[in-house]
């Protein structure tokens, strides 16, 4: 049976099996809810803080 024959069942079937081995999203930040999930609620803040303190650094100093 080509995939032109296949019915609508298997064809989801399929689409779901490809996406179970081959992930969109990864542990590794593939976008920022990735990120922001990965570090949970201490890392989120610190590294809101660490963005905030550098770019008041940057103002001072490239001003």
């Amino acid at each position: 049976m080509g995939r032109d024959n296949e019915t609508p069942e298997k064809r989801r079937e399929r689409l779901r099996q490809k996406e179970l081995k081959h992930p969109s999203s990864s542990i590794r930040g593939s976008n920022l809810s990735d990120l922001v999930g990965g570090l949970g609620l201490k890392g989120t803040g610190i590294m809101i803080l660490v963005l905030i303190v550098g770019f008041v650094m940057y103002s001072i100093f490239f001003r």
